[in-house]
């Protein structure tokens, strides 16, 4: 509809350039001057004539001696010699007048006689055209609206990647390595009875890369690579689902061997039957579809269907059976030899200073997907333009993890001296109290400049990956959290809203001790089962599998757990009371302290 807008105004515009010309052309002959029969016989008579031109027998054009135009008109009747006759001139003198009588079968003639109506009919037949043109392309599209819309990439191309374009994920690769195999040599496997499975399921956390995995297994196995995604497949109309099902699988069948990648495939494969989470016949059809296609594929069809999804919780059954997406391969969050290694792909065509360190920035980094780190990279590189420096330095590299984690410095937001003295002493708390117990993470970084919706932030990361905690670690997280919340009301005699956050999430950890982990006195039970359903990206409802009475009794954990890291955070803070005034008295001279200023500074005192 907009490109048949876009014609019928430009053929508008067209028309209206015409007719300006057209306008033009008759305003410049309308300078001529027209005159009566007799005012040319005075000037006859006076010999001012040069030149005389009858055109269409009813127009004479005049020109003066002194090159002046005249245009007379005169009835189709009686000749120019007859009319002057009548008004009394000699014919001696009517021999001698240059008289010319002009052709009427010349080009010009009729181009000046059709054309004023050619224009407008040509210009309607233009905007018929187009119109019939759009029509046609709207049936084209009618005809296509079954068809899939996947995106077919060729085994040979510019941008090709593989597993050595991969950083990490050397177990997922181990697994995707005997796809790769199969698609290269099937006999191999064939030989022995071996049946590669159809379908790859790829699970992990956004930004793990599932999609760039799937494409280095095409790109190692060298088969084109057809790519969607789960979304494209559902529209309004019922069977359009299916109907690009099939296509995609029929034109992946043409293309064999090949890898077929539905991305986000819970769009269309949720469980069946839930009622909620925008479920539909729509999307049911859809899956039951792909379950049939995958079903139908000979055994010696060499199409592996790879899927992609970080919720595998919500796919069908069916999805998962033997047959179907039968190998689940796995891809974790990048230890941090994974983390240095993607770090360091990302930075192979940026300038890099050769102090830069990638190892720090990995170290900084615990819990960051590569799609976190690719955009560490670039941020910094962002940071180094706008400092208008040739190469990134580690100073960037730094800021742009703090940047990711929290958001963008507001050194525009100005506090007064009041609140700067508040979130110094807040952030020297979280700090002290975090240093001085034997189970929490060390301090990176305390800064008292805002970024995000953080007035300061205090920055502690582990020595190394973690992929189990203890309930000491846990007990001492809670301290730390409630570290500001105790400096404030030790050192001020009240607290602020700016230990709103902190009291949120240490209530969130203190409930997850008692009802999850089992870390409490209630023993080694679970409490409450959250629904899987899931509407508008939130959970529904959890159902409480508890007595009103155990209800209570939770309760009395969750605020045990807090009192005691109140407890714990206030006697720190009390004990090494001079030792929070030097770490507020710095703050506030320089608003930000790292690791090795910080810890300095504690052994000083």
């Amino acid at each position: 509809m907009v490109n048949f807008l876009r014609k019928f105004l430009l053929i508008i515009l067209v028309f209206f350039v015409l007719i300006g010309l057209f306008s033009t052309y008759s305003t410049t002959r309308s300078t001529i001057k027209t005159v009566g029969l007799d005012s040319l016989v005075a000037d006859i008579e006076q010999g001012k004539i040069d030149k005389i031109v009858v055109n269409n027998n009813t127009t004479v054009n005049v020109t003066l001696k002194d090159g002046t135009k005249e245009v007379v008109t005169k009835e189709a009747t009686d000749s120019l010699p007859t009319l002057l006759k009548n008004y009394g001139l000699s014919p001696e003198i009517i021999k001698q007048l240059p008289i010319e009588v002009a052709s009427e079968s010349g080009w010009a003639f009729w181009l000046s006689a059709i054309l004023p109506f050619l224009l407008p009919l040509l210009a309607f037949g233009l905007l018929i055209y187009f119109m019939m043109r759009q029509v046609q392309g709207m049936n084209n599209r009618a005809l296509t609206f079954g068809q899939s819309g996947a995106r077919e990439y060729p085994s040979q191309r510019k941008d090709q990647v593989n597993f050595s374009s991969v950083a990490g994920a050397k177990e997922a690769k181990s697994e995707l390595m005997e796809v790769v195999e199969f698609l290269k040599t099937p006999d191999k496997f064939r030989a022995v009875g071996a049946k590669i499975p159809k379908g790859v399921l790829l699970l992990g956390a956004p930004g793990t890369g599932k999609t760039l995995m799937a494409r280095a297994v095409a790109g190692e196995a060298g088969v084109p690579f057809f790519h969607i995604s789960g979304s494209e497949f559902v529209e309004m109309f019922v069977g359009v689902g299916a109907s690009r099902v099939r296509d995609l699988f029929r034109r992946a069948k043409k293309t064999a061997p090949c890898i077929v990648f539905i991305d986000e495939i819970d769009a269309v494969g949720r469980q069946r039957g839930a009622g909620l989470g925008g479920s539909h016949d729509e999307r049911e059809q859809t899956l039951n579809q792909i379950l049939v296609e995958m079903d139908g594929f000979e055994p010696n069809t060499n199409v592996i269907v790879v899927a992609a999804t970080n919720r595998p919780d919500v796919l069908d059954p069916a999805l998962l059976r033997p047959g179907r997406f039968d190998r689940r391969v796995t891809i974790d969050l990048p230890d941090i030899n994974d983390r240095e290694a993607i770090l360091k792909i990302h930075a192979t065509d940026k300038p890099m200073a050769k102090n830069v360190s990638l190892r720090s920035v990995a170290e900084r980094t615990p819990g960051f997907s590569g799609a976190d780190l690719a955009n560490i990279i670039n941020e910094a590189a962002i940071l180094t333009v706008r400092r208008n420096k040739g190469n990134i330095e580690q100073q960037e590299l730094f800021e742009s993890v703090e940047k990711v984690m929290l958001g963008p410095e507001r050194r525009s937001h100005i506090l007064s001296e009041k609140e700067k003295r508040i979130t110094a002493y807040h952030e020297a708390g979280h700090a002290l109290v975090a240093h001085s117990l034997p189970h929490s993470d060390p301090v990176h970084k305390v800064s008292i400049i805002s970024r995000g919706q953080a007035a300061g932030y205090t920055l502690k990361l582990p020595e190394q990956d973690k992929h189990f905690h203890s309930r000491s670690e846990f007990v001492d997280d809670l301290a730390v959290m409630l570290g500001g919340y105790a400096t404030e009301k030790e050192i001020f005699g009240e607290v602020t809203t700016g230990a709103a956050n902190d009291l949120k999430q240490a209530t969130r950890l203190a409930r997850r001790l008692v009802t999850e982990y089992g870390m409490s006195s209630l023993g080694p039970r679970t409490f409450g089962e959250k629904e899987e359903m899931i509407f508008l990206g939130r959970e529904i409802t959890e159902q409480r599998d508890y007595s009103e009475s155990v209800a209570a009794i939770i309760d009395k954990e969750v605020n045990s757990f807090l009192r005691r890291a109140q407890i714990t955070a206030k006697k720190i803070i009390t004990g090494k009371k001079e030792q929070l005034e030097k770490i507020a008295e710095q703050l506030l001279k320089k608003e930000t302290l790292e690791r090795e200023e910080f810890e300095a500074l504690l052994s000083a005192t």
